[in-house]
């Protein structure tokens, strides 16, 4: 433990010093924690020792995903969500399933995974992540309707593809799962995440109560640690609970998401960095030689056919223009969901659990590579096409002005 916060530590410090090359580069501070963790783990200098069963990588995982899912989820409120569905609705209730028989059918052809294991594989990698797809969407250069379409879709299916991933399991040959339990667990979060806010916004309101600006902005981590205690207690459902505490925070108290909104930013940095270099410690070059070519044919095809072609036919009619359409296709980052899913298909002794799970880790692998490198080269691309169309609109004007005054000389 203390070889991974001191190694953390001095990649925080590279990644600071070269953050604003990076920022304007397609170099990513995320894929150079990836590197780092991969360097320094037990394959290569053996710094870092972990497996996929400590469970300090659960645990790092796990909690990134719930702080940034927190975090996302204040940036709608549920006015905004309900003017706004029909792109992240078509996201959902037609890409993701498209993208989740895409993905079967890759598997068994293949990799000569049986139904349900591919079906399984599927669901592990059907849900985008919310931490790399903050990649694109705290970018303000992208249209907004292509951020919040990535936003609410990466907030939302970790959730959806839990129980769809719980069942699988059982079905190749892992533990059976009892359907009511799995029911009450994701309803439970619900209820937690949206019932903690609630109160708290009631209590802060009181007259009776003060805050001082720094306690305001704290407000917030009361919250989710309050959420996160009771989920651990109930066995709730963290990554609901967590989505559905920051939309009500956004929802029916502004002004606290306000309060918080910079700390909680660099809170989802430090711990996605610090999940993504474990990550990257859990990868050697013997785990890469146990996969399969087949299996790299396979994450490719994943990162440059399943989800796309899924997102473009999800898309049609939709009225957004090409460029949007490509890029919100594009960006279906795979990440922390697919690890902790991935980890629940190792730890269940399923037939062929190992493969799966080292199919799974080389696709996520490629597409944080992938997707953490092409952020600022397409958002680059937005905001020039964004100036020449604000040019373009000025000589527009200043020609038409022209004309006028030809016309009617004074």
């Amino acid at each position: 433990m203390e070889a991974l916060l001191l190694s953390f530590a001095l990649v925080l410090l590279a990644a600071i010093l070269i953050s604003g090359l990076a920022h304007r580069t397609v170099l990513s501070t995320t894929v150079l924690f990836l590197v780092a963790g991969f360097v320094l783990g037990s394959g290569v200098l053996d710094v870092i020792v972990l497996s996929p069963t400590d469970p300090t990588v659960t645990t790092v995982s796990s909690l990134a995903l719930f702080v940034v899912l927190f975090t996302d989820g204040q940036e709608v409120g549920l006015r905004d969500l309900r003017a706004a569905w029909q792109l992240p609705g078509r996201a959902l209730l037609l890409g993701m399933p498209i993208t989740f028989i895409i993905t079967a059918v890759l598997g068994v052809w293949l990799l000569g995974f049986s139904w349900p294991e591919a079906f399984l594989v599927a669901a592990v990698l059907a849900p985008t992540d919310p931490v790399f797809a903050s990649a694109i969407v705290g970018r303000r250069e992208i249209p907004h309707r292509v951020r919040h379409l990535l936003g609410v879709e990466s907030g939302l299916n970790d959730g959806l593809a839990l129980p769809v991933v719980l069942f699988l399991i059982a079905a190749a040959g892992g533990p059976d799962v009892e359907p009511l339990m799995l029911a009450e667990e994701l309803g439970l979060g619900i209820l937690v995440g949206v019932a903690v806010p609630l109160i708290v916004s009631w209590l802060v309101r009181r007259r009776i109560f003060s805050r001082t600006p720094l306690y305001a902005a704290l407000t917030p981590v009361a919250v989710a640690l309050i959420v996160l205690g009771i989920c651990i207690v109930t066995h709730a459902n963290l990554y609901l609970a967590a989505y559905a505490a920051g939309i009500t925070i956004a929802t029916v108290a502004p002004e606290m998401r306000d309060a918080f909104k910079d700390l909680g930013g660099q809170i989802s940095e430090l711990v996605k960095l610090l999940a993504v270099m474990m990550f990257g410690a859990l990868i050697s070059p013997a785990f890469l030689a146990e996969v399969p070519w087949t299996g790299y044919v396979f994450a490719v095809l994943l990162l440059i056919f399943a989800r796309p072609a899924a997102v473009e036919l999800s898309l049609i009619g939709s009225g957004l223009p090409w460029e949007e359409r490509l890029t919100a296709a594009w960006f279906g980052p795979k990440g922390f969901a697919s690890v902790l899913y991935g980890l629940l298909v190792l730890a269940s002794g399923a037939p062929g659990a190992e493969l799966m799970f080292h199919v799974i880790v080389v696709a996520i692998v490629l597409s944080i590579v992938a997707h953490s490198s092409t952020d600022v080269p397409i958002a680059g691309w937005f905001a020039r096409r964004e100036a020449e169309d604000r040019a373009r609109e000025r000589v527009e004007s200043r020609d038409a002005a022209g004309g006028g005054d030809a016309a009617n000389p004074t």
